[in-house]
């Protein structure tokens, strides 16, 4: 695959997040809360990737190589369940534009510091002004965003 259908995949794969707070949060209203609804979202996310990795992948890896598994390599669960659980509870009552709008921004400088740092094993991309100044607009942006909310 080129670089044009990465970005069509991360384009269709970002589109689709502002869906999960308002479908979490029905889910939340149709079962008394954030909690299990965020567990029933995550647990139809791990049969659906569990099918998607038998498919694209075929058996499961040996059982030996679980034992290459490293604490670390399991937070990423933990931090999606966080979101999960934050959105699920944060879109019924922040809204679901500010809810995805702060985690976006919160996600795109996040991303500069792993970058800039080649945290976890990322590839080195250094903070380059033109970077930064992109950084600087998108918080402008969030900014922007939220006082023109505050004012109607």
């Amino acid at each position: 695959m080129n670089n044009l259908g990465y970005g069509v995949w991360a384009y269709a794969a970002g589109a689709l997040i502002p869906l999960v707070g308002i479908l979490n949060a029905g889910l939340s209203r149709a079962l008394g809360g954030p909690f299990y609804a965020s567990f029933f979202v995550m647990l139809s996310g791990a049969v659906a990737m569990g099918v998607v990795a038998l498919l694209a992948q075929g058996a499961p890896p040996a059982l030996y190589r679980y034992g290459d598994i490293q604490p670390q390599h399991l937070i990423a669960g933990l931090i999606m369940a966080f979101y999960i659980g934050s959105i699920t509870w944060l879109a019924p009552r922040f809204g679901v534009g500010n809810a995805i709008l702060l985690v976006v921004t919160a996600q795109i400088c996040t991303a500069a510091i792993i970058d800039n740092f080649a945290l976890f094993g990322a590839p080195h991309k250094p903070l380059t002004w033109l970077r930064a100044s992109g950084l600087v607009l998108v918080i402008a942006g969030l900014a922007i965003t939220q006082l023109a909310a505050s004012r109607r």
